[in-house]
């Protein structure tokens, strides 16, 4: 084989990465949008039917709540779509074995799983004002889902612009402690999901954060309210180890992608913290648990893109070259 690749092999389509990361950023927004069914209660706006909306395909005369809901799963179609046409394209343009068809691949399974969670939610009513405790798990498995979604997506962008693949044999420590910290944020997360389930369906108790702590574990409390308070305490385990997981890496696999991410995700963690804090001592209103979820999406991927520059040992950051050119 041939020493010098062609740019077809190479990099062999410039819309490929294009619509990778436009497919990252269009999720981050359909997430976003799903928080605000979550928080405006809308999310039996189409009775318990799924995939049809009270039972039709498209809802006539609706009410605000079911002009939500279903546009809520439009744009979460949109997603399948653009998860299809990356499968596509990146078969059509790459080689076979090439890492992008594997990254596309996983990103359209977890969208599927994505819709059928939530499908899920609605068929066994776990929607708007239900406190059923099934809704809690459901909840967590759907945030983890997502994380996991936005991981691929990101990873097949990075792919698609030239990156390395992934190896995750004989990393040593670098990759045990880079797992322990993708997998203490997906736990955190999850907790997360049940909290924010829990301020939308119990709101915080008049008083101070304590009030509500107590009101949490009163007799007549739910499993919800009882968990409500472990995402905070694990917030700051989880931090204090991603801190720690920074400095380590910059020691273990020193390289301009894991001193820049390191950095970044440093700014990240104190961001969150400052909000989770202020989510807290405001009640947890709506724009603000938006803005807490969004910071969440940020964090869990700049983690990734630090272990990735770490296990890949990329020494630079430089824009992917398109046809031989450098961007």
């Amino acid at each position: 084989m041939s020493g010098t690749l062609t740019a077809r092999q190479a990099l062999p389509s410039a819309w490929l990465p294009r619509l990778a990361w436009g497919a990252l950023a269009y999720n981050v927004a359909v997430i976003l949008w799903g928080a605000v069914v979550r928080l405006t209660g809308a999310g039996a706006g189409c009775g318990d039917h799924w995939p049809l909306c009270n039972g039709v395909v498209v809802p006539q005369s609706p009410t605000l709540h079911t002009i939500i809901e279903f546009s809520h799963r439009l744009t979460s179609g949109v997603s399948g779509l653009l998860a299809l046409g990356l499968v596509a394209l990146a078969f059509s343009v790459t080689r076979p074995g090439h890492p992008a068809r594997f990254g596309a691949v996983l990103s359209l399974g977890l969208i599927i799983l994505e819709g059928l969670v939530g499908g899920v939610q609605v068929l066994l009513g776990l929607t708007a004002q239900s406190t059923d405790p099934a809704r809690g798990f459901v909840q967590g498995i759907h945030l983890a889902n997502t994380f996991a979604l936005l991981g691929a997506l990101l990873l097949t962008a990075l792919w698609a612009s030239g990156g390395p693949a992934l190896r995750l044999r004989g990393q040593g420590q670098a990759g045990l402690w880079s797992s322990v910290g993708l997998g203490l944020l997906l736990v955190l997360g999850m907790a997360g999901a049940v909290t924010a389930l829990g301020d939308l369906l119990f709101l915080p108790a008049d008083g101070t954060p304590l009030d509500t702590v107590r009101r949490d574990y009163a007799a007549t409390a739910s499993v919800i309210e009882n968990l409500r308070v472990v995402h905070p305490m694990l917030a700051v385990l989880t931090s204090a180890f991603l801190v720690w997981l920074g400095v380590f890496l910059r020691r273990e696999r020193p390289s301009a992608g894991v001193t820049r991410w390191s950095v970044v995700l440093w700014g990240m963690l104190a961001l969150q913290m400052v909000a989770g804090f202020a989510n807290v001592a405001l009640k947890a209103p709506a724009w603000m648990q938006l803005t807490h979820l969004l910071l969440a999406c940020g964090l869990w991927l700049t983690t990734v893109l630090l272990c990735y520059h770490a296990l890949t040992g990329l020494r630079t950051a430089r824009p992917a070259s398109i046809n031989g050119v450098q961007a």
